[in-house]
């Protein structure tokens, strides 16, 4: 895996070698970048935006971001081996202080939102909410319905899900697709949800 694009273009990031975590392919993420940058549907502006990196892995797309000069990245991941992968590659980028990383399933750190304590999420809103849970997963309406709950995203912030290309979802009626993808393997789909968000 290597960084595609911005001040850290080209540099080769630590990956697993435990097959149970899936990192997103460069050629796959490249595609999303260019659709953020250039699509008439989609309005997210990366320099100075808030990310939130669901079922992080290794951490390539949050990186990637702050590579293309995101503010502030939050990464939540619950497999230990991609941690650790995810704390070297946030130290070799020497991006400590832009990103924070929260240990656990995504559902119980998101539903912990509290101020008042170090380990819950801070008081945030977000621009750009990648998800990217494993293939097997069936619960991404719920996951929708949190973040409209808790209200994690800004109004003219946009959800990104990558899914195994044969998912059939059935997706939350309250959620607008801006733009859906194939790439091999990976659907990719863009979207926003309806509900007001603030």
């Amino acid at each position: 895996m290597r960084i595609i694009s911005g001040k850290f273009k080209g540099i080769t990031l630590d990956g697993p070698k435990d097959k149970k975590i899936r990192p997103l392919k460069d050629m796959v993420r490249e595609s999303i970048f260019n659709l953020l940058n250039h699509s008439n549907n989609i309005s997210v502006q990366l320099k100075q935006s808030n990310v939130l990196d669901l079922y992080s892995g290794t951490g390539s797309f949050g990186l990637e971001c702050i590579s293309r000069e995101a503010g502030e990245v939050i990464f939540i991941e619950k497999e230990k081996e991609a941690i650790k992968i995810l704390e070297k590659n946030i130290k070799k980028l020497k991006v400590k202080d832009i990103t924070r990383i929260f240990f656990g399933d995504v559902f119980h750190v998101l539903k912990k939102k509290d101020k008042t304590s170090f380990y819950s999420l801070p008081e945030m809103k977000f621009d750009l909410i990648f998800c990217d849970p494993p293939f097997k997963d069936t619960n991404i309406n719920d996951l929708i319905e949190l973040i409209i709950k808790k209200k994690l995203l800004k109004n003219n912030g946009i959800i990104i899900l990558h899914t195994h290309k044969n998912t059939n979802e059935k997706l939350n009626f309250n959620f607008k697709i801006l733009d859906k993808r194939i790439y091999g393997l990976s659907k990719i789909i863009f979207g926003k949800p309806l509900t007001n968000l603030s």
